[in-house]
C-alpha cells in the first residue's frame, strides 16, 4: 500500500511538473504584458530583426515622401535605408520596439473594449518614424508622421484569431502556473515522506526532471509545425520579425527545460549519495 501511494504521489508530482514548466514560462514570457514587452527589447538586439525593421519602415517612409511628393522630387530610397538602419541599430529602436509589441499583445490578452486597433491586428510605427533618425529625412521633403501608422500583422487573419481572444488565458493562466508549482511541490515532499528509501525517492523525482525536461525538447520540436503554419499567414518584413520573435522565445524555453534537466540530473546524483550513506549507516 505504501509503494502504490510513493508510485501515485510520484506519478502526479511528474506530471504536475510537466505543466507547471511551460505555463510558468509562458505565463511570464507570453501572456504576461511586461514579460512579452521585455521578450521583444530583447529581441530587438538581434541584427536580423533590425534589418527586416529597417526595411519595413523604410518602405513606410519612401511611401509617405511619395505621396507627399507626388513623384516629383527625385527620392534616393538608400538614403533612406541608411536613416532606417541606423535608428533600428540605435538605443532608441529597443524601447520602442517593445512599446509596439505591447499594444499588439493588448490586442489579443486584453478585454475587445481595451484594445486600441480595432478588429485589425497590428502595430504602429509612427513613434519609429519620429525618431531623430529618420525625422531630418522626412522633414526635408515636407513630411508630417501622422498621428498613427498601422502595420499588419498578418494578410489574413482566422475566424478564431479575433480581437481579445486570448483574454480568459491572462486571466487563468497565473493560477495555472501556480497550482500545477505547488502541487508539484507538495507531491514531491509526500514522495519523500512516503517512500521506504528516501535516495531512490529522490532519485526518481530527478528522473521525473529529466522526462519533463527532454519531452519540453521533443514537444518544442513538434510544436514548430504549427509555429510555421501560423508564420505562414504574415509575409514581408514582418515575418522576418516575426521569425526572430519566435526564434528568441524558443531560446528562453530552451533555458528553462536545460535548467530543469540540469536540476533532474542533480537529484539523481543526490539521491545515489543518500542510497550510499543509508547504506553504509546500516553496515556500520
Amino acid at each position: 500500500m505504501r509503494f502504490t501511494a510513493t508510485v501515485l504521489l510520484w506519478l502526479i508530482a511528474t506530471l504536475a511538473l510537466a505543466v507547471a514548466i511551460p505555463a510558468a514560462w509562458t505565463q511570464l514570457h507570453v501572456v504576461d504584458a511586461d514579460g512579452y514587452a521585455a521578450l521583444a527589447r530583447h529581441a530587438a538586439a538581434d541584427p536580423a530583426l533590425q534589418s527586416a525593421m529597417a526595411a519595413e519602415l523604410t518602405t513606410r517612409a519612401t511611401a509617405l515622401i511619395a505621396e507627399r511628393g507626388g513623384g516629383r522630387y527625385p527620392l534616393d530610397s538608400a538614403e533612406v535605408h541608411t536613416a532606417a538602419r541606423a535608428f533600428t541599430a540605435g538605443p532608441a529602436f529597443p524601447p520602442l520596439f517593445a512599446q509596439a509589441n505591447r499594444a499588439a499583445h493588448g490586442w489579443l490578452f486584453s478585454d475587445p473594449g481595451a484594445a486600441e486597433n480595432g478588429n485589425q491586428w497590428a502595430v504602429d510605427v509612427a513613434p519609429m518614424l519620429r525618431d531623430g533618425s529618420l525625422q531630418p529625412l522626412l522633414s526635408r521633403h515636407n513630411v508630417a508622421v501622422p498621428a498613427k501608422l498601422t502595420v499588419p500583422l498578418t494578410v489574413s487573419v482566422p475566424p478564431s484569431m479575433r480581437q481579445g481572444r486570448l483574454s480568459r488565458l491572462a486571466t487563468w493562466g497565473p493560477w495555472v502556473s501556480v497550482g500545477a508549482a505547488a502541487l508539484c511541490g507538495v507531491c514531491a515532499l509526500l514522495t519523500l515522506a512516503a517512500a521506504r528509501r528516501r535516495g531512490k525517492a529522490l532519485s526518481s523525482l530527478g528522473v521525473s526532471a529529466l522526462l519533463v525536461g527532454a519531452g519540453g525538447w521533443a514537444g518544442i520540436e513538434v510544436a514548430g509545425r504549427y509555429v510555421h503554419d501560423a508564420l505562414n499567414r504574415t509575409a514581408g518584413n514582418v515575418r522576418g520579425v516575426a521569425e526572430v520573435m519566435v526564434e528568441h522565445a524558443e531560446a528562453g524555453l530552451h533555458q528553462w527545460l536545460n535548467a530543469t534537466l540540469i536540476a533532474g540530473a542533480a537529484l539523481v546524483a543526490s539521491g545515489v549519495i543518500v542510497a550510499m550513506l543509508g547504506g553504509l549507516a546500516k553496515k556500520s
